[in-house]
């Protein structure tokens, strides 16, 4: 399998070259963006190139895709990118209501539409927020999937779990809409406290060895990204995690 990782984690280890360098040597054959290294996508094309490192999928902003597709196509382009992700909705502009979410679902449905027509791959990425229970009891990520049907999901599983649902009955719902997973870990009671609770892949409270056997068989899934939102040491995540998904 290859092993992706989402250069997110690594936001705060700087240089790149770096980073991409150690990635490549502790097995990484993927990565995925997101903005912070889209400054100059042909340069850091060559970065990856370097050290034997693809990037099929990316994260891109809601504003970004709505309002300036011409220049996400660009970077995509320059950088190999075919699964554009919008990833993340700000506190401010989410919606309270059912109405509101399903609103929200249609707008991205539009953005899949345009990135279809492109010649790529569209999906949203989950945090925590689209699982609260709305007035009604149901929950947002219901009514983005329902609203948005030809749209894939990135399916982040700790969000999910710290979101207070159950990912499994998430995978047999919509396991066919899953085209690529954040493979993230939370943290054990007690330990992680300057990481934001989270855990290297493996080390944490999240049975990865048996979620990877069940998205293997029940979703359509073709990227599986390492991601830690706030690691103190990157090279100590980067390689305790994929020697572990390696296991799996």
């Amino acid at each position: 399998m290859n092993w992706s990782f989402q250069l997110y984690s690594a936001r705060n280890f700087q240089p790149w070259d770096g980073v991409l360098a150690m990635l490549g040597k502790l097995g990484y054959s993927q990565v995925e963006g997101f903005g912070g290294v889209y400054d100059d996508p042909g340069a850091f094309r060559a970065e990856l190139d370097k050290n034997g490192l693809a990037m099929p999928t990316g994260h891109f902003s809601i504003d970004a895709l709505e309002n300036d597709f011409d220049g996400v196509r660009r970077t995509a382009d320059a950088l190999g990118i075919t699964l554009l992700i919008c990833p993340f909705l700000m506190p401010n502009q989410r919606p309270s209501d059912v109405a509101g979410w399903r609103g929200f679902g249609e707008r991205l449905a539009k953005v899949g539409d345009a990135a279809k027509k492109a010649g790529y791959g569209f999906a949203w990425h989950n945090h925590d927020f689209e699982f609260k229970k709305l007035a009604d009891g149901s929950v947002p990520q219901d009514h983005i999937l329902s609203s948005a049907p030809d749209v894939g999901w990135e399916m982040d599983v700790a969000w999910v779990v710290r979101g207070g649902d159950d990912p499994l009955s998430w995978i047999e719902k919509h396991g066919k809409r899953i085209s690529a997973v954040h493979v993230k870990d939370m943290a054990k009671p007690g330990e992680g406290l300057d990481e934001d609770g989270w855990s290297d892949v493996g080390h944490g409270t999240i049975d990865w060895a048996g979620l990877i056997n069940v998205l293997r068989a029940k979703s359509a899934a073709q990227y599986y990204v390492m991601e830690q939102d706030n690691p103190n040491d990157i090279e100590r995540f980067a390689r305790r995690s994929i020697a572990a998904a390696k296991t799996y």
